[in-house]
């Protein structure tokens, strides 16, 4: 706790340097990126949690391998036991079956026929880090912005104990997110459709940025994006049912860290919740559709944390999809919280003792309170930047 919390003040300060200065020399951002890849070694050289997220990513490639349905299978059904290993025997909710998409099984099932261990998918997973590394690189290039600020994703602490620590699926949604947002930048309509639907198939949350894409993609190039989508479904298929394994129980169960989503858990239905989470990252999209300049990466941002915001659960490792979208002063409060979050670490530790797993007030306090503060400074400064202009021209 002590040294992550360390690290996310140096990153703040980091930051604040790289959105004040125009360019770095290109020495200083290999440094940078030679530093973060050496912090990622270490982190990968820990052994993943017990209950860590990535044991039953190593279960559902082993069961699509052996020709099972992981939306069907309940690892802990009797009849199951023998297809566990060492890795997957402790795995969490051992009495759910997988709620992950299509997308990511099927990069499940492709890294574990390579090598079956949490750690060849840390690994893959981290290529996947590297990847949206150069896919930044040349959206920085593109857009004439200095190549420096790809250090504002690569430094974040949350990549190296998310990524290459634990082992999360989300960066590989983000890697695909940030193709697409990169053939929108070139103009490659069908290819940024098609990476968007992968995207989705990985993890829903980035279905809220579809207004992003009205008028910038052809109906033929959403088509087809829809068309793959429908068709990493099929192989999963039960009696001509579209799977979602145990996403309704997620909704209807699962809550941590969400603090409007609690706040309205008294009123409203669950379900009722999970569709305001979804408007509020579409409306935030449409906003942004129409103030937002064009192609900004910005954009990508917000209507993501909107609907993270609403949620039922935050985990730290929801916001690796927003990291490579943090590009500027606007995003700040985005920036910080992707800090304050890390305090929330300290439950696991609580667990680990034997303590209920509840999260304490004061943490959430410090961590939304910490985005609040930061939202309303930017919002007072661009309140008054259009009355300062009028008396410098005087």
């Amino acid at each position: 706790m002590a040294s992550l919390t360390l690290a996310g003040i140096v990153y703040l300060l980091a930051i604040r340097e790289f959105f004040a200065t125009p360019t770095f020399s290109r020495r200083v951002v290999v440094i940078g990126l030679v530093l973060a890849a050496f912090w990622h070694i270490e982190f990968l050289r820990v052994p993943a949690g017990v209950d860590d997220d990535i044991h039953r990513y190593v279960w559902d490639g082993r069961l699509q391998r052996l020709g099972y349905n992981p939306y069907l299978v309940v690892p802990s059904d009797p009849a199951v036991r023998g297809l566990h290993t060492p890795e997957t025997r402790n795995l969490n909710h051992p009495d759910l079956p997988s709620p992950y998409p299509p997308g990511a099984q099927f990069f499940f099932r492709a890294v574990t026929a390579i090598q079956e261990s949490a750690f060849a998918l840390k690994v893959a997973f981290v290529v996947c880090e590297f990847a949206i590394v150069l896919v930044l690189l040349d959206i920085l290039r593109c857009t004439r912005q200095g190549a420096h600020l790809v250090l504002a994703f690569a430094w974040n602490p949350l990549l190296a104990i998310e990524v290459a620590g634990s082992g999360h699926i989300d960066i590989v949604g983000a890697l695909l997110l940030v193709v697409s947002a990169a053939a929108l930048v070139r103009r490659w309509r069908a290819t940024a459709a098609v990476a968007l639907g992968l995207a989705v198939a990985v993890k829903f949350l980035p279905i809220v940025l579809l207004p992003l894409y009205w008028k910038r993609v052809r109906i033929r190039d959403a088509a087809l994006a829809a068309a793959v989508v429908a068709l990493l479904y099929v192989s999963f298929l039960n009696h001509g049912r579209i799977p979602i394994g145990s996403l309704g129980t997620y909704v209807q169960s699962f809550r941590f860290n969400g603090p409007v989503f609690a706040a309205l858990d008294q009123v409203a239905p669950p379900q009722w919740l999970a569709g305001l989470a979804l408007l509020a990252g579409f409306l935030a999209a449409i906003w942004l559709r129409r103030r937002a300049a064009p192609f900004s990466l910005d954009a990508f941002a917000w209507p993501m944390a909107a609907s993270l915001l609403c949620a039922p659960v935050v985990y730290p490792w929801y916001l690796l999809w927003l990291l490579p979208f943090l590009r500027s002063a606007s995003t700040v409060p985005i920036i910080i919280w992707t800090v304050s979050i890390i305090p929330i670490y300290y439950v696991w530790h609580l667990r680990a003792l034997g303590r209920p797993w509840l999260l304490p007030d004061w943490i959430m306090l410090l961590e939304y309170g910490s985005v609040a503060i930061a939202a309303a400074i930017v919002a007072f400064h661009r309140c008054r930047r259009p009355a300062a202009n009028p008396c410098s021209t005087d």
